[in-house]
């Protein structure tokens, strides 16, 4: 049974028309994207695109970095919100001019690039495509290359195509790529990578010497991608990871032999916190990849700063700028890959990219589990919340925090609605401060629900698809019990969501949790939910019923006679309330919908 349904998110583009420019490039034209941040360099491609740089939604790609399509415009939001079903051109990345003037059929020009479908984005469908244009003298663009959904590719595939026709040997010329497939969010993924055009080619030109970076570096944190200052600063050596690591590719056809050197800097100071030197040169067997690896040192105890953010580089050095195969083309430019770590307010298990947005039903709960190093104040939460088939502004959604139950979420000790906000930017964080701070001592679980039961209005939350933090995040689909998220479960999905912990703020008005709780709470609890006023409750000794709203205000109370064992709340107006039920023993609350 499937338990809930993940759509994909993603920033793309606006459409890029053919634009002149008063000086066309001239040939060899190279793009590998791995200069590029977000966004495709201006001085290749027409300004404007919203294909999306970046080196996380696909795989086994050959350099650091890929541009992707999808539904979603440069600012992140679909191309429609009007209607889910809208299928139409989405992105589109347009060269700039390139000048084929005076050249013939006979030089053989060849343009190659690396495509593939979806990875870890949505998978196009059989009607979808992504297809390639030229510019022809006339001012015509005409479709040379073409692809349509359906299976997903296990790796990034190789295409050749010539510019042959005298028709396009003219001054101003250009391509283009154009993805065709659902407008109202991140559907239908195509990558694209290292781009080369060049005459004197032919489709054996398959081989360039270069060694090039590529995998995105691993965590430095042991337990997260990002942590409070203070809270890794208790214990810099334990939460540091055992080793940071990426990988080469070799793309010729050769063996070659490379060294790296590997640096920590932390930005805000510029101070050193690590420089290995240069390593001893290995062997790196032709078309291979080969994985590299560092044990990183720990950020000093005695840092003093409110935030750090440490840079971490690997600087391949290799030969690729001498006798390159690509004339004047300094094939240098993807041997150096680095990440950053930052500790500052908030937990994060996310490295800051959403290849997904995923949604749960309306009875479902997410929890994410985290756990401080010494007590402190949890004062809200930052999410990104992804614009999917409509837009959901101002809908309500409920953010909670669970105490711990023998390592799964435990008792609710707080929570609160906010209306949905988009972040202003691709990947971007809304922050959603609390109406009063949550003292965490220990493990603690922070979790989402969304109030309406209306299947298109469902929230979406960010999801990075590469993060190894999976183990983290707990389901329940209405049930009362908690499954974990592991490989063997009905709930596997690796990845993390997009939802951070803010650590820090008043010293007023605290809620403690954090206790942990020895066995749950049985039957303390009312039914049926929703409600259309009346509720029931099995257990006979149950004393007090308040309801409150999701601001924390008391609403009613209700005293139950000996034997009674319904209450009528039909006086309060439908939507979520909160239950704080007390018994001899104890006191638990539970969310409660009042439908009308």
């Amino acid at each position: 049974m499937k338990r809930y349904v993940l759509g994909l998110l993603w920033l793309t583009s606006s459409w890029a028309t053919a634009q002149t420019s008063p000086v066309s490039l001239t040939l060899p034209f190279f793009d590998d994207f791995s200069t590029s941040n977000t966004a495709p360099d201006t001085k290749n491609w027409v300004p404007g695109s919203g294909v999306y740089v970046n080196n996380t939604l696909g795989i086994s790609h050959p350099s650091v970095n890929i541009a992707s399509f999808d539904g979603l415009r440069a600012d992140g939001f679909p191309y429609t919100f009007t209607s889910q079903f809208t299928n139409g051109y989405t992105d589109t990345l347009t060269s700039q001019p390139i000048t084929l003037a005076g050249l013939a059929p006979a030089d053989s020009v060849y343009l190659s690039f690396y495509w593939q479908r979806a990875r870890f984005g949505e998978l196009p469908d059989l009607g979808d495509s992504l297809k390639l244009e030229f510019l022809n003298r006339s001012g015509g663009w005409e479709s040379v290359w073409f692809q349509v959904g359906g299976q997903p590719d296990a790796n990034a595939q190789r295409a050749f195509v010539a510019v042959r026709d005298s028709r396009f040997m003219h001054g101003a010329f250009q391509f283009r790529f154009r993805s065709y497939g659902r407008q109202s969010g991140a559907f239908d993924t195509w990558n694209l990578d290292y781009l080369y055009m060049n005459r004197d080619r032919t489709v054996f030109d398959r081989f360039i010497r270069d060694i090039a970076a590529r995998l995105p570096l691993t965590p430095f944190l042991k337990r997260y991608a990002a942590m409070p200052l203070k809270q890794y600063l208790a214990n810099p050596a334990a939460e540091t990871a055992d080793t940071i690591s990426t990988d080469i590719t070799n793309l010729n056809n050769t063996f070659n032999f490379t060294t790296f050197r590997f640096s920590t800097q932390e930005l805000t100071t510029g101070q050193l916190v690590q420089d290995l030197p240069v390593t001893a040169s290995t062997l790196i067997a032709a078309g291979s990849n080969q994985r590299k690896l560092v044990r990183p040192a720990p950020l000093s105890a005695s840092f003093s700063g409110p935030r750090a953010v440490l840079k971490h580089t690997f600087d391949f050095l290799t030969t690729d700028n001498q006798n390159p195969s690509i004339p004047t083309i300094d094939l240098r430019r993807n041997d150096t890959i680095s990440s950053q770590t930052v500790l500052d307010d908030y937990f994060a298990y996310d490295d800051g990219s959403a290849e997904y947005a995923l949604q749960i039903g309306q009875r479902e709960r997410v929890a994410v589990r985290f756990v401080v190093n010494k007590a402190d104040l949890l004062t809200g939460v930052r999410a990104c919340l992804m614009p999917f088939k409509a837009d959901q502004t101002g809908q309500a959604f409920t953010v909670s925090v669970y105490g711990t139950n023998r390592g799964r979420p435990g008792q609710l000790v707080f929570t609160q609605s906010f209306p949905i906000q988009y972040p202003a930017t691709r990947n971007g964080f809304v922050t959603f401060t609390f109406n009063r701070a949550v003292a965490v001592t220990d493990t603690f679980f922070v979790g989402y629900q969304q109030i309406s039961a209306d299947d298109i209005a469902v929230i979406r939350l960010g999801f990075d698809r590469n993060s190894p933090f999976g183990r983290e995040i707990f389901y329940n689909a209405g049930s009362g019990n908690w499954e974990q998220n592991l490989a063997s479960a009905a709930l596997a999905q690796p990845g993390a969501f997009l939802l951070r912990p803010v650590i820090g703020g008043p010293t007023v008005n605290t809620l403690v949790t954090g206790v942990e709780q020895t066995e749950p709470l049985p039957n303390l609890q009312v039914y049926p939910n929703p409600t259309t006023g009346i509720v029931g409750w099995d257990n006979a000794g149950l004393n007090l019923l308040e309801v409150l709203d999701t601001s924390g205000r008391l609403v009613q109370r209700v005293l139950p006679e000996p034997g009674q064992q319904t209450a009528d709340l039909s006086a309060l107006a439908g939507g979520l309330y909160l239950l704080r039920l007390t018994d001899d023993r104890r006191t638990t609350v539970q969310r409660l919908i009042i439908a009308r």
